[in-house]
């Protein structure tokens, strides 16, 4: 069974992960002012990236909130992904929500993700060697 922690191995650290999401991703889902990207990562375990750009909202205060909201909604969904990469990229907009909308909203997106068609052999994904 896969922890339900958020280590260092939950997350996407280098450039070169979170540019092969971007580059090439397996499935794309959209909700309202965010879009998750997501690619095969060949891994029992699902990885996340964060995308929260001054542009997107403006205060450091909001962009914590919704960096720690995406974590958690994350922690509880992430024995349904095993083996994504994930990235998500807020846009204008996100930062007005409170927290029970941004975690009903992050929560139903996960679903949808999990739902997506996945490659079964991870050639698409980084891997470890990667990390």
């Amino acid at each position: 069974m896969v922890s339900r922690g958020f280590g260092r191995e939950k997350r996407l650290l280098k450039p070169r992960q979170f540019k092969a999401v971007f580059d090439s991703p397996s499935g794309k889902v959209a909700g309202r002012s965010v879009l998750f990207l997501a690619r095969a990562n060949g891994l029992d375990h699902p990885r996340l990236g964060l995308v929260i750009g001054k542009k997107s909202v403006r205060l450091s205060v909001e962009r914590n909130r919704l960096k720690r909201q995406i974590r958690e909604t994350f922690r509880q969904s992430q024995c349904d992904l095993p083996g994504w990469d994930v990235v998500v990229v807020a846009r204008k907009g996100l930062g007005d929500l409170d927290n029970p909308e941004l975690a009903s909203q992050f929560l139903k997106l996960w679903k949808r993700l999990a739902r997506l068609p996945r490659p079964q052999d991870g050639s698409h994904g980084t891997t470890l060697a990667d990390a």
